[in-house]
């Protein structure tokens, strides 16, 4: 049963249930790669053809399986509910030094510093997984999100990230670029969620920019606010060298690049993963 959360642990609760959205949403994304295989459980677990993505299955692009807008609409939604029940039962289970970390706690105790610094070290990591609840197992599970009977490695595989995904967020001191910060994710147009920010021109880029003449120096630490589920979905469009020359406005990430060529695969992620959302809490 889902715990309430105390409200001196809310901020936190609600950057990991961020977090945990991020890989869910990636993995449901994903083309599924075995189309002879069908799963019995919940729909999100079916098969596709031809690069399918589950997203799809679950009425995400407003035609599959027959669905229009309200089908893509309900999709959305129960994912939101599934997002929000998951996170609603780990993190309380996650232990009490985790759920309260934060960055002025972790700058002044050099023991959350050796304890909680990433990546996170063995011990840390398992002491973490084995608070998980049998009951997040099974939900992931169904979902197809880990596979049936899932083995201590896949679990690793899947929760390790997102615990290091969620305490260098909790951790993180406020970033230069805070006063630029947006009410909304610039692309999805979200409110209620977390944002993180996200340079148009990757860090990794500046030196090749510089010689080559791509941009002003001026416009190299640009950046925009970006929900963590759009900040990956961006990285998966195209490399870093790719988005310094066609993704360095967000106009331009909008229209799927300089010549539009992903204008259809963002547009279809704005639709869908705008629907996505919790209820209150």
């Amino acid at each position: 049963m889902a715990e309430r959360i105390p409200p001196d642990e809310q901020s936190n609760y609600e950057t990991f249930r961020d977090c945990l959205s991020e890989p869910i949403l990636r993995a449901l994304a994903a083309p599924v790669e075995n189309p002879k295989k069908k799963s019995k459980k919940k729909r999100a677990s079916k098969r596709g053809k031809n690069g399918e993505t589950r997203l799809e299955e679950m009425g995400a692009d407003g035609k599959a399986d027959g669905a229009d807008g309200e089908s893509e609409e309900s999709a959305a939604e129960d994912l939101g509910e599934f997002i929000d029940y998951l996170s609603s039962i780990i993190f309380p289970s996650l232990p009490d030094a985790v759920r309260t970390l934060s960055y002025s706690k972790f700058k002044d105790s050099p023991h959350l510093q050796e304890r909680y610094s990433t990546p996170l070290s063995a011990p840390c990591a398992t002491e973490s997984l084995n608070t998980i609840p049998p009951l997040a197992i099974d939900s992931l599970e169904s979902y197809a999100l880990l596979p049936p009977t899932s083995d201590p490695t896949d679990q690793h595989n899947f929760f390790t990230p997102l615990l290091t995904s969620y305490i260098s967020a909790a951790t993180s001191p406020p970033p230069i670029w805070s006063t630029t910060r947006t009410a909304e994710c610039e692309l999805c147009g979200r409110s209620w969620i977390p944002l993180t920010y996200h340079h148009l021109i990757p860090k990794s880029t500046h030196e090749r920019v510089r010689k080559r003449g791509w941009h002003t120096e001026d416009r190299l630490n640009s950046v925009a606010w970006l929900c963590r589920a759009c900040h990956s979905f961006v990285h998966r469009l195209a490399g870093n060298e790719e988005l310094a020359k066609g993704y360095y406005l967000m106009e331009l990430i909008r229209e799927g690049g300089v010549e539009g060529e992903k204008r259809e695969v963002v547009g279809k992620w704005i639709r869908w993963v705008g629907g996505v959302r919790w209820k209150s809490r």
